[in-house]
């Protein structure tokens, strides 16, 4: 329980079942694959020491040789988001860099997490989060290509603006029989020095590339431990989602997760249990053809880096109650 122990929270923990509200001495996952249901691995390590020097917010793919391709931000105390790297793995532990992207080449302050994609026609795209220059306000850019080693090289094209009052980062992206769905976070700049709230909008598109924006879907709960605000991080084909919650301004960059579900009737999500699972941000679930899923997440350490961690979750493994 070594590891485990140090990324779940203090009980007690609550789980509805049947309509009836249980206690557990351990977080409960509603049936979902959160971190610390098994041993994680270290896919990339801390970049250095101290606060801000941090090595996560990932996004996966499997390819159609069923590898993964991962994609994650890198950040140094010196500079802030300074780059996204692609990287190639046979067993998702692993990782082989295929491709580096400077903030420089998006004309950005810092880059934060990324949505990598591969889509129905089997060509890849990569979304990503780009902050403007000395402001609060953030962006996201799209590139696309047939591999992803080839995604650096192309020209980035703006699909979610944000505007003088939104900043939008953080997007979760799936293409589907329907179309395709984004979860986006977004921060409000209406008011100097509060630019870390966040809360997590709804949008549609026919090709990834035109968005139809439905508005707040998600949103922090008051007087809860996700008061200040709620990113959606991961979201599975059944509806269920996991997302990173704070309650102050001074646990900004300290997210814990929380889980919910999908109600396709209300439009919304709506948050599941009273207190977080474990002390981990940035979650990304890919399921697995056969059985089970893996993991990435970015996980802090005592001294205030943070690496990137890797789980492989069997299925059936998701749902024990005591388990997170």
């Amino acid at each position: 329980m070594g590891i485990m122990k140090a990324l779940v929270s203090d009980g007690p923990f609550f789980c509805l079942e049947r309509n009836v509200v249980r206690a557990y001495d351990a977080p409960v996952s509603f049936g979902f694959p959160a971190p610390g249901t098994s041993l994680p691995t270290v896919a990339v390590p801390a970049p250095g020491t101290g606060v801000g020097a941090w090595a996560g917010a990932p996004s996966a793919a499997l390819d159609t040789d069923r590898t993964f391709v991962i994609a994650y931000r890198m950040r140094s105390p010196q500079e802030r988001g300074a780059e996204v790297v692609l990287a190639r793995s046979d067993d998702g532990e692993r990782l082989e860099t295929v491709a580096r992207m400077d903030k420089s080449q998006f004309d950005a302050e810092s880059l934060e997490r990324p949505a990598l994609v591969r889509t129905n026609e089997r060509r890849w795209r990569l979304y990503l989060s780009c902050a403007t220059p000395g402001s609060r306000h953030w962006w996201i850019a799209v590139l696309e290509a047939d591999d992803p080693e080839c995604l650096a090289g192309c020209e980035a094209r703006v699909v979610f603006a944000g505007d003088e009052h939104t900043g939008v980062k953080d997007p979760v992206i799936h293409q589907g029989p329907g179309g395709w769905r984004a979860w986006v976070c977004v921060h409000p700049l209406d008011e100097d020095g509060e630019e870390d709230r966040m809360s997590t909008a709804y949008s549609t598109s026919e090709d990834g590339l035109h968005w139809r924006w439905h508005g707040t879907v998600f949103a922090g709960r008051p007087g809860m431990w996700d008061a200040r605000g709620a990113r959606v991080t991961s979201v599975l084909s059944d509806g269920r989602a996991s997302y990173d919650g704070r309650a102050s301004k001074e646990e900004n960059f300290s997210e814990r997760t929380g889980l919910a579900r999908w109600d396709e009737a209300a439009g919304r999500l709506v948050a599941l249990g009273l207190r977080p699972v474990p002390s981990a941000r940035y979650l990304d679930v890919v399921a697995l053809p056969r059985w089970g899923y893996r993991l990435f997440y970015e996980a802090p350490l005592p001294d205030g880096s943070h690496e990137l961690r890797t789980e492989l979750v069997a299925s059936g493994a998701d749902s024990a109650p005591g388990r997170a």
